[in-house]
């Protein structure tokens, strides 16, 4: 086995807590409404580059190496540029980008505590089997262009060939602002990993749910990952003047899409075919407060941790939006889709974070994730497991999202010691 790098240090690796929960301030500035707190940094924003150009920055003056692939996935690692990977690779991290009006440490925090890692095991003399990098994955959220994790699942080979060219919730191209984060729409295939370059993914993520908190465990090792289904639909009706054209004669769509939303919160509500689903985006056009609307487009959002149910899900959904197009006259089509099935974690890495917890004295707990996170595409290609911390008040995607900074710097130091653990170093901690 060869050194992971030239070192200066022998004595074993820890997190320096001041160096991280500063990177979590200075971040958490950037997209910051200072009006309501919350941050905006919707996927290949200009906000999203500048946290972007920020990790990197931070990572550089560390003396850490960086290199962006053509999806514009952001790998930090403490091997010198233009080195060969010699072994595969640990990788750890998460997302930048945000919802709109987003909290602070959704995804950034994960991905600050995996350059932290990298950083302190670029001090730490050792050998070991996997190399630790960092990875940030671009548009987890999908909140600009409506194809969320789409740098997980470039890498994964997921999107290695897109059917179509993806386009933002106004009609733009992704090609630009793609190529303004370094990235390439027309070279994905070059970002693709083989399955054997990835020996694990840990990511490091706020629970963004009450349960620790109410507990009062201060790590979650996460079981399992919701699947989740994300469809974009185009609803067509026919403009016209909102004072004279008849009740009787209209082809309202933004009538149909009330009827579509409707269906969507039937069925889970009501029918139950699968645990949540949610239209959070609306767009409609002219959007004008006299004239009929012409033409609406929705983003639904359906999620289980059943795949099974999602299919079912699924299916009755677009049979749904058959019988509104038959009611209304409007054209109805759904013209994206994407989609991340639930899966379960490794059962061997959740077991070296429970002995990283019981090693440093941290009451854990095993617990289940409603959200999705890039974990559950890149597990198409590796061993995947997923590390929580607390969310105060159980709050996330508001401004108000928190986690006390002191369970901050001990979930970053269990993904340390998961990670040299992982990576075949052993620590006498």
């Amino acid at each position: 086995m060869q050194p992971l790098v030239t070192h200066h240090r022998t004595a074993p690796p820890t997190v320096d807590g001041g160096r991280l929960l500063r990177r979590v301030e200075e971040l958490g500035n950037i997209g910051r409404d200072p009006a309501t707190g919350g941050i905006t940094r919707e996927g290949y924003s200009p906000a999203d580059r500048e946290a972007r150009a920020y990790v990197v920055e931070e990572a550089r003056a560390a003396g850490l190496t960086v290199s962006v692939d053509a999806a514009g996935n952001i790998f930090i690692r403490a091997q010198p540029a233009g080195a060969a990977a010699d072994r595969p690779a640990l990788l750890m991290g998460s997302h930048l980008d945000t919802v709109v009006g987003g909290g602070r440490l959704d995804g950034a925090y994960g991905v600050l505590a995996a350059l932290e890692v990298v950083q302190a095991c670029a001090e730490f003399a050792a050998e070991s089997r996997y190399e630790p990098m960092a990875v940030a994955f671009t548009n987890e959220e999908g909140a600009l262009f409506p194809q969320p994790f789409f740098g997980a699942s470039v890498l994964s080979g997921r999107l290695a060939d897109l059917p179509r060219e993806p386009l933002d919730h106004n009609g733009r191209s992704l090609r630009g602002p793609l190529a303004l984060a370094g990235g390439d729409l027309y070279s994905l295939g070059s970002a693709v990993w083989p399955a054997e370059s990835v020996a694990a993914y840990l990511e490091l993520h706020i629970e963004q749910g009450p349960v620790l908190e109410r507990t009062g465990n201060r790590i979650g090792v996460v079981n399992g990952i919701t699947g989740r289904t994300v469809l974009t639909v185009e609803i067509h009706g026919m403009a016209g003047h909102a004072g004279t054209v008849p009740m009787a004669g209209r082809c309202d769509a933004l009538a149909a899409a009330s009827r579509a939303v409707l269906a969507v919160e039937r069925i889970a509500s009501e029918r139950d075919l699968c645990r949540v689903a949610t239209v959070g985006r609306l767009v409609i056009h002219p959007n004008s407060p006299n004239t009929i609307a012409d033409r609406v487009r929705l983003t639904v959002d359906l999620r289980d941790t059943v795949a099974s149910r999602m299919d079912k899900a699924e299916t009755a959904l677009r049979q749904e939006l058959r019988n509104v197009a038959r009611q209304t006259g409007a054209e109805i089509e759904v013209v994206a889709r994407t989609h991340s099935g639930p899966v379960s974690t490794n059962a061997d890495l959740r077991a070296l974070i429970e002995e990283s917890c019981l090693k440093l004295g941290v009451p854990y707990e095993s617990l289940p994730s409603g959200a999705g996170h890039d974990a559950q595409v890149v597990a198409d290609i590796a061993p995947v497991a997923m590390i929580f911390v607390p969310s105060i008040g159980g709050a996330s995607h508001v401004p108000h999202e928190d986690t006390d900074p002191a369970d901050l710097v001990v979930g970053a130091e269990v993904l340390l010691h998961t990670a040299l653990t992982a990576a075949g170093v052993r620590t006498t901690r």
